[in-house]
Parts: C-alpha cells; sequence; structure tokens
C-alpha cells in the first residue's frame, strides 16, 4: 500500500492506536518488532470481537510478519483489523499496521501486515463455536 492509498483512507477505524513510548524502543532508537507483535495481536482480537460479538479467543497462528518501515519513539502507530474468514469455530483477521510520524503533520508510512488466525473459547477455555460460548444447559 503506497503513501496515495494510505491517504485515501483517512476515516478508516482503527481497533488501537497509541503513541510509541521511549519503553517500546531499543538501543537503536526503534521501536521493538516485539512490541508491534504484541499489538497486531491484540488489534486482531479486538477485530474478531467486533466482527463475531464473541468475547474470549486464542491466537493460534500469525502467519509471515515483514517490517517494512521502522517505528521510532513519538510515532502515533493505527492497527487496523479486517476480517479475512469465518469458520465454525475460528476467525483469520487481516491487522495492517501504519505508523504516523512524529512531527510530520500526517505523513504516514505502512509498517507491516499479518494474517492472524483465532480460535473463539469459553470460561472453560475449551473450543467453542463462534457466538456460541454459554454453557449447556443440564
Amino acid at each position: 500500500m503506497g503513501d496515495e492509498e494510505l491517504r485515501s483512507k483517512p476515516n478508516r477505524d482503527a481497533a488501537i492506536r497509541l503513541t510509541m513510548m521511549p519503553r517500546d524502543t531499543n538501543a537503536h532508537g526503534t521501536v521493538f518488532g516485539g512490541i508491534i507483535l504484541s499489538y497486531i495481536d491484540v488489534a486482531g482480537s479486538v477485530g474478531a470481537g467486533r466482527h463475531t460479538k464473541h468475547d474470549r479467543f486464542v491466537t493460534v497462528a500469525m502467519k509471515e510478519v515483514i517490517f517494512h518501515e521502522p517505528v521510532f519513539m513519538g510515532d502515533l502507530v493505527s492497527f487496523y483489523a479486517d476480517t479475512l474468514k469465518v469458520g465454525r469455530t475460528s476467525i483469520t483477521i487481516h491487522v495492517t499496521v501504519e505508523a504516523e510520524r512524529f512531527g510530520s503533520q500526517g505523513h504516514k508510512v505502512k509498517v507491516t501486515e499479518a494474517e492472524v488466525v483465532y480460535v473463539a473459547i469459553n470460561q472453560f477455555r475449551e473450543k467453542v463455536v463462534i457466538g456460541k460460548d454459554q454453557p449447556p444447559a443440564d
């Protein structure tokens, strides 16, 4: 996704959006990749919950993640979640990560993207049909 495409979707609803802080950075001044991966996981679960109204998911897989641009302290990072597939007990979410550069008045770059697969579970951590998380009646 080029800069033109990023500018053409200004009203997208991010699953999460946050500013990177000093605690998120490594010795080179860039944000740890693992920090971005953890937020991808959170954003994907938010997207899964929004799509299904189910509130308990576990992560089963995260497909290849390639970092195209670094993220710096102070960048405002947005994580967008789009549903790709809903199965009986699983859901696949595509998460796109964009960084708005600190002090750049809206200049955004695509950082990375990932497909994340989640499985719906109940309060007993048992796999359930999406939308059916209540225990059976006796």
